[in-house]
């Protein structure tokens, strides 16, 4: 079943466009990923299925209803990548206050200890560290056992356990049956948890499909590196089909190709008696994949 619909949204701010034409679904169940450069649209598309920003040409659908349908309120949880508190309210108050918003809230409690933030309780929201913001931030989207979360930055300002832990939590939520919308740029973060990711450039979707269909689709050499345990013909390796070619320094081999490339060399080197010693291989990834999509690496504004 389809939860989010998006169709040719179009958004602007004066004489800049801010989102050109993106249109992508998600089902239910699914935690979908945005991935953009800086500046892409990314924030801006989440706002408007959010209900926080109005588009100015397209269509929104979340769980058939229109975003600034009221009755959305209770079903869908939002962690925006800025959030603002009272600076004196403190951390147990905002999580009671949020609570007491729903119907059937989650155990604010259980949500603090997951999320790292029960020694803060007493704390105020003006002394939280930025990390500790957003885990607030994240646990408030989700304390009203929302249907649908979407979550813009999930773990910026978080240490790599942290970062770590709050992965499991969103992967455990998604197993209680929520659907997740999950903008990010980490791309270990999006590999680990999305089942399928949109990516955003200059306000446009340029491409929709699982991490791994992604990679799939960026043809670029693999890299073999190795050390050869003895003499070793060059031709054996630039004989096959899949090498591009092959280059030393020193006493290491660089094998450049592709296909089944990894297989192929080591197969000959096995027929000859030869083990590959520090043996390294490198291919394309999800982050490979995304600078060649977008024409810029991560973090590079437009």
């Amino acid at each position: 079943m389809t939860v989010i619909d998006v169709a040719h949204l179009h958004k602007r701010y004066g004489a800049t466009v801010a989102v050109e034409d993106v249109s992508f679904t998600v089902d239910a169940g699914e935690i979908f990923g945005i991935l953009g450069p800086n500046g892409a649209g990314k924030t801006t598309t989440v706002e408007c299925v959010c209900g926080l920003r109005a588009p100015d040409g397209g269509e929104i659908r979340v769980l058939g209803r229109e975003p600034g349908d009221p009755g959305l309120r209770a079903l869908v949880g939002v962690q925006l990548q800025e959030s603002h508190l009272p600076e004196k309210m403190t951390v147990r108050e905002a999580l009671e206050l949020w609570s007491g918003f729903y119907r059937d809230p989650a155990d604010w409690r259980v949500l603090a200890g997951d999320l790292g933030l029960d020694g803060t309780l007493k704390h105020r929201f003006g002394s939280l560290s930025g990390g500790q913001k957003q885990r607030l931030s994240i646990a408030l989207a989700l304390v009203g056992n929302p249907r649908v979360a979407i979550l813009d930055e999930l773990t910026t300002g978080l240490d790599p356990q942290a970062r770590r832990d709050t992965w499991d939590l969103i992967g455990s939520v998604r197993d209680r049956g929520v659907t997740i919308v999950l903008v990010t740029h980490f791309m270990a973060e999006a590999e680990r948890l999305c089942d399928r990711l949109a990516v955003i450039d200059a306000g446009v979707v340029v491409a929709v499909d699982t991490p791994a269909g992604l990679v799939s689709r960026v043809v670029v050499e693999q890299r073999l590196r190795f050390r050869p345990s003895a003499p070793l013909d060059d031709r054996l390796l630039t004989d096959l089909d899949d090498v591009t070619t092959v280059t030393r320094r020193g006493e290491q081999v660089e094998v450049t190709g592709t296909g089944n490339l990894l297989q192929a060399v080591t197969a000959v080197l096995a027929a000859h008696h030869i083990v590959a010693n520090d043996l390294r291989f490198d291919q394309a990834d999800l982050d490979e994949a995304f600078v060649r999509m977008t024409g810029r690496g991560r973090g590079q504004e437009r």
